[in-house]
């Protein structure tokens, strides 16, 4: 193995940019790769479904900031990665997908696995590279990573790139390593234009009511970001894509008065945040007819998708509001009696669901809310731990309820099935705080073998399955809108902790209330850990409420549909 192949190569390369692990499963298309990968020194974590190799890699890109990989083979082995891959899109996490494909003597003649990847792929990555000659290998591969990293387009997220299984064993020649590497890094950097900065300040100035809505971009400002927030004298809402970056101790994080927020500001500022559904589009049948939106990103996506701004500034968070700050952008004359109402009803609604989160509240049935079990996970959570909320009925009470530490849900495309193999990822990252998965007993079943990776692995994470034996959105949604024809909503008698034993790890069941806190207990100290928690199926959940099963005709949300109606009739 002396010999420089391109697989080694390409190894060698991975490690240059500071790649120290990978997901993927081993398979022939692949096999050079994956064994120049290993003995360049890179971690490779083997999983047991593709997805979850890029689910895994999203995760690991979303927690740490830098680039996600994973190790794809051809044929199926794509196709199975196919769901994750547009997962990441969506989120626009930066993860870049290396495949293997048809050696090039057998393409276009049925060989094995063969099959249109780039074709397949092309919609939801931001770049897909086909290289064919050793000379092509690496400039490719750093166009690849770059486009990940949102030097290509201005936007990350996933960018492919494959090659043929015998141009991975040739061998490589020095005149096929570029003098220079591409400089590793973890986030687009991109300085604002002043004129825009100055348009941003006035703006900001003749604003009352702000309101800052940050995206994916403020993990890698959470500095300015506060800095800004109290200089600005604004309110601060989070998301998925930045939960847990800023926390309670901000007097402007105001999560419990959400809507009165979106709808009762005069200026929106969204941090590398699209206006999507999460969002009602940024319809003043949403936000105030008389808003203004100050939209700050490095892509079109984040400046004027939906609803473009009053004010585009294009630059990455940090440096925007570092030149905001530095003109001393702030109202003239704040609405400071809006600012104190808006903070006491945050503390007086946190209150009140505290005391929601630590009631057992049983159903008829006995079973416990779900809300008592995200109650009890909150009691152990730590400033370094990590969240992660899966599932459909329970995602939407973990959305509510979880503490804001550093979180990951299923996105914006609704993609079940992570909680797991986010929450190996995270544990493998963060190996000494706590982490959870709160998952949905139906979601589980998306990527339950992956128990196994987190016992062959030693990822402590502790996996809490919310168990209310069904489908239970669609099933509330079944019995009130179609008259109780149920059909495919049930999933009776599933034991997901002897599952757990099964395959190495720890696990217990909880149907007792008062037995949840010790059993999780008992979980951290044995992680990774699988605790099948019998939860209500009574009890409907905020997103069901607010017809999200539904799919309303133009807003996700009944109340938002009904208000876009309204405003389309008023036209």
């Amino acid at each position: 193995m002396a010999e420089m192949t391109v697989a080694r190569l390409i190894a060698d390369r991975l490690v240059s940019q500071g790649v120290h692990r990978v997901f993927g499963l081993c398979g022939g298309h692949i096999q050079p790769l994956w064994d120049a990968v290993a003995r360049a020194g890179i971690e490779i974590v083997d999983v047991r479904h593709e997805a979850a190799a890029v689910y895994m890699a999203h995760a690991t890109a979303e927690i740490s900031g830098e680039l996600g990989v994973a190790l794809i083979t051809a044929g199926p082995g794509l196709t199975n990665a196919v769901t994750a891959i547009s997962n990441a899109f969506v989120a626009r996490s930066p993860v870049l997908v290396i495949s293997g494909r048809t050696p090039r003597p057998q393409a276009g003649m049925g060989a094995m696995q063969d099959i249109p990847q780039a074709e397949i792929v092309r919609p939801i990555s931001r770049l897909v590279e086909q290289v064919s000659e050793r000379h092509h290998v690496v400039a490719r591969l750093d166009k690849t990573i770059a486009a990940a990293l949102g030097a290509v387009t201005g936007a990350t997220g996933p960018a492919y790139i494959d090659l043929p299984t015998d141009l991975l064993t040739e061998e490589a020649h020095e005149a096929d390593i570029p003098p220079l590497a591409m400089e590793f890094r973890n986030a687009i950097e991109v300085a604002p234009s002043p004129s825009a900065v100055a348009q941003a300040a006035g703006l900001i100035r003749d604003s009352s009511r702000i309101v800052v809505i940050g995206g994916r971009s403020v993990r890698a400002a959470v500095g300015q970001v506060r800095t800004f927030i109290s200089m600005a004298q604004a309110l601060y809402l989070d998301s998925g894509e930045s939960r847990g970056a800023i926390r309670d101790d901000l007097p402007g994080f105001v999560p419990a008065v959400r809507g009165r927020a979106m709808s009762e500001a005069d200026l929106v500022i969204t941090l590398g945040r699209r206006l999507d559904f999460q969002l009602g589009y940024g319809s003043p049948a949403v936000f105030s007819p008389r808003a203004r939106f100050l939209r700050i990103g490095t892509s079109f996506e984040e400046l004027g998708d939906t609803r473009r701004g009053d004010v585009e500034v294009q630059g990455s968070t940090d440096a925007v509001l570092t030149a905001l700050a530095e003109r001393g952008a702030t109202p003239d004359v704040p609405d400071l009696e809006w600012l104190k109402d808006m903070r006491e009803s945050n503390v007086q609604r946190t209150c009140t669901l505290s005391a929601k989160l630590q009631a057992q509240e049983l159903d008829s049935d006995g079973r416990m809310s779900p809300n008592f079990v995200i109650g009890s996970v909150n009691d152990l959570l730590t400033d370094k731990s990590i969240v992660i909320a899966d599932g459909g009925d329970i995602l939407s009470f973990a959305r509510v309820g979880l503490k804001a530490v550093d979180y990951l849900d299923c996105g914006a495309l609704g993609c079940l099935g992570v909680g797991v193999p986010f929450a190996i990822a995270a544990a493998l990252h963060r190996p000494d705080a706590p982490v959870f998965a709160v998952i949905g007993d139906g979601s589980f079943g998306f990527t339950a073998m992956e128990i196994d990776t987190a016992v062959r692995r030693g990822a402590r994470a502790v996996f809490v399955v919310a168990n209310n034996e069904a489908w239970n959105i669609e099933r509330h949604d079944q019995m009130d809108r179609f008259d109780g024809n149920l059909v495919g909503v049930d999933l009776p008698g599933c034991r997901y902790d002897l599952l757990a034993r099964s395959l190495g790890a720890y696990g217990e069941r909880v149907e007792n209330a008062g037995e949840l806190a010790a059993a999780l207990r008992r979980a951290v100290d044995n992680a990774p850990a699988v605790v099948d928690v019998i939860v209500s199926r009574q009890v409907k959940s905020p997103d069901y409420l607010s017809g999200l099963a539904e799919v309303p005709p133009r807003q996700a949300v009944r109340a938002w549909n009904v208000g876009e109606f309204k405003r389309y009739a008023a036209l």
